[in-house]
């Protein structure tokens, strides 16, 4: 069985136009990386390619149908953020809105306030940098509709220029409890931050609703848990050593369904 490759863009700091998808990244220098399908391409330094992720192994403990969703996926393509203050803003203005809403927002954002960047397919923004956020006014945020967005932001950005640097080299599992001393930051954002940063998925928070909504979708036969912890508690169990492969493998299939990998 022909298996598919499923390249992900559900970050929303990819912008879709006239048929690709682009979207601008900054590590050092800047490059932008387009996927049109399953094909990518990104003009940048070698160590800023995607990764390709596959699910080696399926724990027995993973119920049938869910199994054959998943195993429907030869592997996963994507890029992580290579700058933490872009993973930790972005994933700021992903708390407790609609993935799509979280999408317009930071669209909004890049274009007003970040460093725009050329490609063959037009100019793509930056997240704009701590330094400008940390300065901008309240109406900066009110024009764009993101003034309940100010706060975490600009304390994020705050600490981001005061520890950022030491935070850049700890082990992800203590990254997620540094990001937790910032004000509005808890256990969901510092572990989705973390995730994006470093492609570790055994620290994405596993009771998120997208991982709840497309676990129950793909296995729709199985009573999974409605509360989160529980839930996460159940995935943990049930992954094993796969937790982080699964997790990523879970949503990547959720976002081609959805329309939005």
């Amino acid at each position: 069985m022909s298996r598919m490759t499923i390249v992900m863009h559900e970050h929303p700091g990819w912008t879709f136009n006239d048929g690709i998808w682009l979207r601008a990244f900054s590590s050092g220098t800047e490059f932008v990386a387009t996927v049109v399908g399953n094909s990518w391409q990104a003009c940048g330094s070698a160590s800023l390619q995607p990764q390709v992720i596959e699910l080696t192994s399926i724990p027995p403990s993973v119920p049938v149908s869910l199994r054959g969703s998943l195993t429907t996926i030869g592997a996963v393509v994507r890029w992580r953020t290579p700058d933490l203050w872009d993973a930790l803003a972005t994933a700021i203005i992903r708390q407790v809105i609609r993935a799509d809403q979280a999408r317009i927002l930071h669209h909004r954002f890049r274009t007003a306030h970040g460093r725009p960047v050329d490609s063959h397919h037009g100019v793509v923004h930056l997240m704009p940098d701590a330094a400008t956020v940390a300065n901008l006014p309240a109406d900066a945020f009110t024009s764009l509709g993101m003034s309940f967005k100010r706060r975490p932001l600009q304390a994020a950005a705050a600490a981001v220029l005061e520890q950022g640097g030491k935070w850049c080299d700890l082990p992800p599992a203590q990254l997620v409890e540094e990001l937790q001393t910032v004000p509005r930051v808890g256990p969901w954002t510092a572990g989705a931050t973390v995730a994006d940063f470093t492609h570790d998925w055994t620290l994405y928070p596993h009771g998120d609703l997208a991982v709840r909504k497309w676990a129950a979708t793909a296995a729709p036969d199985i009573a999974w848990p409605e509360k989160e912890n529980a839930f996460a508690a159940r995935w943990r169990h049930l992954a094993g050593d796969q937790l982080g492969p699964l997790t990523l493998f879970t949503l990547a299939w959720g976002a081609h369904h959805g329309g939005s990998s």
